[in-house]
């Protein structure tokens, strides 16, 4: 069957293209009446609009980029879910750019974006990304860009965000609680300020308990058999942790598989807590104890903010910052809820 036009449904009405697509979009120029009788219309005839010829009309591509480091974090796939519910709404299409946590990746990944293929970016920024100037050439040319989860800190670009100093600091006054003598905390990047400001909570628990912080934020910036290779070592040691702190959830996964190779018991011989949205957490042995972030609202937060810029590109949104809670949900790998003597 062949799909009926704007101008069919308006003609089908007696009503002018221009009324009906007004009418579609809840304009205030149109009566209540007509506009129930052009989606009464719309519904019994099955006309949906065709936003290419739409984008094509207002110069839009009627897409948006998501730039991010990976997927196998279980975060960015409930962010990605966040992101579409929004720009379903909106009748955008979501491009999903990953930049394997590699900064000329990224900045490659950028430069495409500024080719007028979409129409906003949002993006979550690999391990390794210092400098802004790939992000300030798309403001340069009024394309908006939102961060999400991994920020670019002191820097005037709208940004979706999670506590990740109380974080860090919770799940360590959490380890202390349960007996822990000697915590570190792995860290994925030292230039990450989500690291940085979760290992800035991680030291202040400490030194809160008059623990020294020196020499226990582990950078875990290789490979995966290198950062097992790094626990291993730690864990055979003779100032062996009695508690990590994983910045992110494959770094706990790592602590596991270590663990198991060499005997370690969790959470007898040491406890986890980890940064981690991963659904099978309550399933590991043992069940993961994690600071779970709201992945799917910021993706949602993020794709509302800068669909606000799209629509509305006079509004100086640089400064806007959301910041949601994230929340410790205790399990058996930090001693559940057993009371330490």
């Amino acid at each position: 069957m062949k799909k009926l036009n704007i101008r069919e449904l308006a003609k089908s009405l007696g009503l002018s293209a221009s009324t009906v697509s007004k009418a579609l979009k809840d304009s205030y120029e149109i009566s209540n009446a007509t506009k129930q009788k052009v989606l009464e219309a719309a519904e019994r005839l099955d006309y949906t609009p065709n936003p290419y010829a739409s984008s094509l009309r207002k110069k839009r591509s009627k897409t948006i980029a998501v730039i991010m480091p990976e997927v196998a974090d279980n975060f960015f796939s409930l962010a990605i879910n966040g992101i579409q519910s929004i720009a379903k709404t909106k009748g955008y299409h979501v491009l999903i750019y990953l930049s394997h946590d590699k900064f000329e990746h990224e900045k490659m990944i950028v430069e495409d974006c500024r080719s007028g293929r979409v129409d906003g970016v949002l993006i979550s920024i690999s391990g390794e990304t210092t400098s802004a100037e790939h992000c300030l050439k798309l403001r340069s040319e009024k394309i908006p860009v939102v961060f999400f989860d991994r920020e670019l800190e002191n820097l005037d670009i709208p940004k979706v965000i999670t506590n990740d100093y109380d974080c860090g600091n919770t799940a360590t006054r959490h380890l202390l609680e349960r007996g822990c003598k000697n915590p570190v905390f792995l860290s994925l990047s030292s230039s990450l300020s989500i690291c940085a400001k979760r290992a800035k909570g991680f030291a202040a628990a400490l030194c809160e308990t008059g623990i020294n912080p020196e020499r226990k934020i582990i950078a875990c910036d290789g490979n995966e058999d290198a950062v097992i290779a790094e626990i291993k070592k730690l864990l055979l040691s003779s100032h062996r942790p009695d508690g990590f702190v994983a910045s992110v959830e494959r770094l706990a996964f790592q602590v596991y598989i270590a663990s198991e190779e060499i005997g370690i018991k969790i959470p007898d011989d040491i406890k986890i807590v980890a940064f981690s949205t991963v659904e099978t957490a309550p399933i590991l042995n043992p069940s993961l104890t994690t600071i779970t972030q709201p992945a799917f609202q910021m993706g949602r937060a993020a794709a509302e903010l800068l669909f606000r810029n799209i629509e509305k590109p006079y509004l100086d949104l640089s400064r806007e910052r959301i910041e949601l809670p994230s929340k410790l949900i205790i399990r058996n790998s930090s001693g559940g809820n057993r009371v330490i003597n």
